[in-house]
């Protein structure tokens, strides 16, 4: 992983721009869409800088200047100078599905965002407003935190109450709190690899290891594709003792081609 997502809070912050023309009107829009003021080079209370100059001699030496006063700095078209970069964005706010290529190729972030934002239901913003203020009924339903967060596991699944990629309103956050809990107990799957390459992981094994709660596996199994799990997923390498089939939620076996 190149770089670090992170999703920065703009709004009523100053953002120096530097520049003129299309490029630097383009990220005018950008700042002002997340709710960013744009200020000049003098403001010492900026933190964060866009350089739209289309000299590049020029830009480097205005990005080197900024740089000295602390400021993390986005050049157009010159990725080895940039801080940070600006993703292709998909908005259903306040879900925000950013693609980024570490400036790689922005042709390249605009194909796949494109591809993806016809997946996105419209509504997807009401729905993940609609959870936002049930959290408390939430709460009330399952205290115990993972519970709470089989039961929204089990909602999001393709086809499930609150999948979301079905176009799904506030309403629907509603009726699945009010239907009855059907909970499955703990569950154990098992995955044979047939590669040690994370592009060669069936769609199968790649949902569930975005699933898993704890994933035992071989020490041959990389880690490109243990970086597929959840950041929160416990990771166990394999050994005589397996753990009980009664631990709650998904325990996922992983075994290297030839185990």
């Amino acid at each position: 992983m190149h770089s670090l997502p992170l999703f920065l809070r703009l709004s009523g912050q100053p953002v120096i721009l530097i520049g003129e023309g299309e490029a630097a009107d383009a990220k005018r829009r950008l700042i002002e869409r997340a709710g960013g003021v744009i200020v000049n080079e003098a403001d010492a209370q900026a933190r964060i800088a866009f350089v739209a100059v289309e000299d590049r001699a020029e830009a480097a030496q205005v990005s080197q200047r900024l740089k000295a006063h602390g400021l993390l700095v986005n050049v157009v078209d010159q990725p080895a100078l940039c801080d940070f970069t600006t993703p292709a964005i998909v908005d259903r706010d306040p879900v925000l599905i950013a693609v980024a290529t570490g400036g790689a190729s922005a042709g390249l972030a605009k194909a796949v965002r494109q591809r993806i934002e016809r997946m996105m239901p419209q509504r997807l913003g009401d729905l993940a407003r609609a959870l936002s203020e049930a959290r408390a009924k939430l709460r009330l339903r399952w205290p115990d935190g993972l519970a709470r967060r089989h039961a929204l596991d089990r909602a999001f699944q393709e086809g499930g109450a609150l999948d979301p990629l079905r176009d799904l309103g506030a309403d629907a956050v509603t009726d699945w709190l009010d239907e009855p809990d059907g909970a499955p107990a703990g569950r154990r799957e098992t995955i044979m690899l047939t590669s040690l390459e994370p592009d060669d992981l069936t769609l199968r094994a790649a949902r569930l290891l975005g699933e898993a709660d704890r994933i035992i596996h071989d020490a041959q199994v990389p880690p490109a594709i243990l970086a597929r799990a959840r950041a929160d997923a416990v990771r166990i390498v394999a050994s005589g003792e397996m753990g009980s089939d009664q631990e709650p939620g998904l325990t996922l076996i992983l075994r290297a081609p030839g185990q």
